[in-house]
């Protein structure tokens, strides 16, 4: 294994790489979004919703925005009547994957 890098922030705390990575994807729902995106490709907001009966309008929009604030999910809005918003990995979205398949693998085997 590699050497953690070890960081201090502004309030003179230290983090590592290990809490940057769950900074961005930790969490129930980034983890769910980010599987969906991309085993199955682009989805619109209310498919996802769908896929995620437990989620919440609110926890859904502020989660995708996070993914997309952190370059993971891009969103193409279309200007059509009525309008029409997708969500997709970006490159760096699927940079992640490995590690949910890792997670996806260990669950199923631990279940």
């Amino acid at each position: 294994m590699s050497k953690s890098k070890i960081q201090v922030d502004e309030n003179g705390k230290l983090k590592c790489c290990l809490e940057n990575t769950l900074s961005i994807i930790g969490g129930k729902w980034k983890l769910v979004i980010l599987w969906h995106l991309g085993v199955e490709g682009i989805h619109r907001y209310n498919e996802l919703r769908r896929l995620m009966p437990g989620i919440t309008h609110k926890m859904l929009s502020q989660k995708l925005k996070e993914l997309e604030s952190n370059g993971l999910v891009h969103r193409e809005q279309y200007n059509e009547v009525p309008p029409r918003v997708e969500y997709s990995l970006t490159e760096k979205g699927y940079s992640v994957m490995p590690i949910l398949e890792a997670m996806h693998k260990w669950g199923n085997d631990n279940w």
